[in-house]
């Protein structure tokens, strides 16, 4: 019976069947599978390594339920150690991302931006920023301009050919623009903008049709940086009245910009609101944060608005505190409000020093 059973088995899997599976129907089978067995799968044949990066798998896949989308936290005390959220299935989860394939330069380093399944992270020891996809294994270590190199607001930009990384450097005691092109791998230097664009340095720009678009400080205003040719221009678009803060956010996959900002006198903030800029250039409300969430969020930052940033996530818009272990986040679609829980393996006594970016993984977007 036992021996009979075997050769049943034997003859189910023939090899001789088997290698004859269509390739729609082998990608449909393993598309069932968890993202950590499809990974290890790469390392059993050539077959299944140039099958999990082919572009027909990944773009049939990619945005399917193969991969999640998270919030991933770094903070100084889990250092090397993300902690993610699934906002999918809306659960913490314990992931260890894969770090080992990193230079060892990349011993120490801090993490400044995300886009479009990519890292940036910035190695004080190398002076230098490496840009990584980690669930590809792929990087490259970029060299700073020059050195001593003393930057702020680093924005990853996803490009059609690649990507590119914004920020502004201080040097002689001037403002100076820098861009790094991927596809050409070399900085670009343009000139700053004066005034001071914003108040704090963990908000980033905001990616909109080619340009970045920044806040300034009160008096209010919006100017935008052409990734291309390196122009500056002040947008002649009127503010609401009352702002005490101003975050900028965009949907790239749409081409929408967005404005969160505070409302209120001698700088305490009574309400928050959402516009979204129309074709005409023109702020139009779109959302009221609830009275009750506003005054949480509010008693959250100490009206210190220089902790508040914003990111956009899958149709989530974030406000962040810098000193604050929660997420809010509006529904766009749905034009509802909430709250992220604060993640169980955080301990009370971490007061500061929240960083949230958004994680979609992408194989096919190389470093």
């Amino acid at each position: 019976m036992i021996a009979k059973s075997l050769k049943d088995r034997s003859a189910a899997m023939d090899p001789g069947i088997w290698s004859k599976l269509p390739q729609e129907l082998l990608e449909h089978i393993l598309s069932f599978l968890p993202l950590k067995t499809l990974l290890n799968l790469r390392s059993t044949c050539k077959h299944f390594k140039s099958l999990v990066f082919s572009p027909s798998f990944i773009s049939k896949y990619s945005s399917a339920s193969l991969f999640s989308s998270f919030f991933l936290l770094s903070h100084p005390q889990c250092y090397s150690n993300f902690p993610l959220y699934d906002t999918i299935c809306g659960a913490w989860r314990k992931i260890a991302l894969p770090l080992s394939f990193l230079p060892p330069s990349a011993a120490q380093f801090n993490l400044l931006s995300s886009c479009n399944g990519l890292f940036c992270f910035s190695l004080p020891n190398s002076s230098s920023f490496l840009v990584c996809n980690l669930l590809a294994k792929s990087s490259r270590l970029i060299q700073f301009p020059f050195f001593p190199f003393a930057f702020e607001m680093l924005t990853l930009v996803s490009t059609p050919h690649g990507y590119k990384i914004f920020l502004l450097c201080s040097k002689f005691s001037s403002n100076y623009a820098f861009v790094y092109d991927s596809k050409v791998h070399s900085w670009r230097q343009f000139d700053g903008f004066q005034p001071l664009l914003a108040d704090n340095f963990h908000q980033e720009g905001a990616s909109f049709n080619g340009s970045l678009y920044f806040a300034t400080t009160e008096p209010f205003s919006v100017v935008c940086f052409d990734l291309e040719n390196g122009n500056w221009e002040n947008l002649d678009t009127e503010m609401p009245r009352e702002l005490t803060f101003v975050r900028l956010v965009s949907n790239t996959d749409e081409g929408k910009l967005y404005m969160v900002g505070g409302l209120g006198r001698n700088g305490i903030s009574r309400s928050m609101k959402l516009w979204e800029m129309d074709d005409g250039g023109n702020w139009v409300e779109v959302e009221r944060l609830p009275e009750l969430m506003c005054r949480k969020f509010m008693s959250v930052c100490y009206h210190n608005y220089e902790h508040v940033y914003c990111f956009w996530h899958q149709d989530m818009i974030c406000v962040c505190c810098h000193t604050w272990p929660e997420i809010l986040y509006c529904k766009v679609s749905r034009r509802t409000w909430h709250w992220i829980p604060k993640c169980p393996s955080i301990p009370d006594k971490w007061s500061c020093g929240f960083r949230w970016f958004s994680f979609v993984p992408d194989l096919y977007t190389l470093a």
